[in-house]
């Protein structure tokens, strides 16, 4: 789909939801884009402003799903719904009882009016964030967390033996395990690993709270290729245009020029952490909690978040 046809589907997708509101809902669910506040997120448990998903009714909540879906190219599809419902499956392990349906806890806001750009829209919740902004044509979808407890769910659950992040942690362990002895000395910061990501929720990521790591410049162009199919895959959260053209911003500023840290084991069970960033992107995955069950990933993109540079554009279009 082009960035034009995304930006028609989420727009539809917003306004029949809106229209099927009470005004007390769309009250709730309403906001300002250039409200400050708006850069203030977390992706752990509680409550968060806008309209809470468990307040919507069946048809309602079939919407808002399809909405975060449409976020997500095909080669990641069901990656932010996953995640709605791996919390589901945690709700069940904790209370020791299926959740009701519809019982959601996340919650929605729409920044600015649908089809009078720019505007945006959210969803956040425990271990899913994902941030929408519309302008100039095209969208913006970071910052973007995805988290996952437990990383691998448990026979008897609806999804048994699903990894949310599986393919995330397996890439990212290939290209460790691909480096000869002496890059990977420099691509290891250590063998323990933090408690969580690094950049943690902070409005502006920076990257120099990483480890360093191994550039991609000083790699084999095997390992150089199985870095790239690592990076994709956080790039593949995005629309396929968003994920296209954020690969291209990245070609374009020098690909050799990323760098990718790891900290840990390489053990099941066992914590590990990584990271990838370079001039255009920064990216962590931790899975440290729960003997390495609860894992944490987020994707920032450096020009992108919070619609940066479309925002920009767009304002400059206006004058």
């Amino acid at each position: 789909m082009s960035d034009r046809d995304v930006v028609e589907s989420m727009s539809e997708l917003v306004a029949a939801l809106m229209t099927s509101l009470s005004s007390q809902q769309r009250a709730q669910v309403a906001g300002a884009l250039d409200d400050p506040r708006l850069r203030e997120w977390t992706y752990l448990p509680g409550d968060r402003p806008g309209l809470p998903l468990a307040d919507l009714d069946a048809e309602q909540h079939a919407l808002a799903l399809r909405l975060v879906a449409s976020t997500e190219s095909a080669a990641a599809a069901g990656r932010a719904v996953g995640a709605i419902e791996t919390e589901r499956v945690r709700r069940t392990l904790a209370a020791g009882v299926e959740p009701p349906a519809g019982s959601d806890r996340y919650w929605l806001r729409v920044l600015g009016t649908p089809g009078e750009q720019p505007w945006g829209w959210r969803i956040n919740g425990h271990h899913l964030a994902v941030h929408v902004v519309v302008a100039a044509g095209e969208c913006s979808v970071t910052p973007q967390f995805v988290g996952a407890e437990p990383a691998v769910l448990p026979d008897d659950s609806p999804w048994p033996g699903r990894r949310l992040l599986g393919a995330e942690e397996d890439l990212a362990r290939d290209l460790l395990d691909a480096l000869e002895p002496d890059r990977r000395a420099q691509a290891v910061a250590g063998d323990r690993a933090p408690a969580d990501i690094l950049t943690g929720a902070d409005p502006v990521a920076d990257p120099s709270v990483l480890p360093a790591g191994l550039a991609r410049g000083d790699m084999e162009p095997s390992q150089q290729a199985r870095l790239d199919d690592l990076v994709r895959r956080y790039l593949a959260r995005a629309p396929d245009s968003r994920a296209r053209a954020a690969w291209t911003a990245a070609e374009g500023a020098g690909l050799d020029r990323i760098r990718f840290g790891w900290a840990g084991s390489v053990e099941p069970g066992v914590g590990r952490y990584y990271c990838i960033h370079g001039p255009t992107l920064l990216i962590e995955y931790d899975n440290t909690q729960d003997d390495a069950n609860h894992a944490h990933s987020v994707w920032r993109d450096v020009t992108h978040d919070w619609g940066g540079d479309l925002l920009r554009r767009h304002r400059a279009e206006q004058h």
